[in-house]
């Protein structure tokens, strides 16, 4: 995957939220920590479509996680039209993937450059490089 010098990457999974910079080359990403947003997952009705019983008792449904997607979506919508960044690459296991994109606003999707659905966020960063190189 093409992942240009400066762009943000959002390293997400339903508990986690770090945000990363590519301070490499589009082909050989090299990462550096930027922050780790504590994020408040207030929007509890983000996971009411995964709500069916059978989901819940098998214990496949956490609105805490989704929850915690919606908020990390919200807060990169906020960095989006705030212009604090231009390329995005997102990286999230696949449940909180697609409980993110439900949420993403436009002016985010113009600057997404790429997504990654693998649960990333407790690998070191060279793996993480290695996982956006190859994708």
């Amino acid at each position: 995957m093409k992942c240009p010098h400066k762009a943000h990457i959002a390293l997400v999974d339903g508990e986690r939220f770090v945000l990363l910079r590519n301070d490499g080359q589009i082909f050989e990403p090299r990462l550096t920590k930027v922050a780790e947003p504590a994020l408040e997952a207030t929007n509890f009705s983000a996971g009411v479509k995964h709500q069916d019983a059978g989901s819940q008792m098998k214990g496949k449904t956490d609105l805490d996680e989704l929850a915690h997607a919606a908020a990390a979506a919200e807060w990169l919508n906020a960095k989006a039209l705030g212009g604090e960044m231009d390329d995005l690459v997102v990286i999230a296991d696949p449940k909180t993937l697609g409980e993110m994109r439900r949420h993403y606003h436009k002016e985010l999707e113009k600057r997404l450059v790429g997504e990654i659905d693998k649960a990333l966020t407790g690998e070191p960063l060279d793996r993480i490089e290695k996982a956006i190189a190859a994708a």
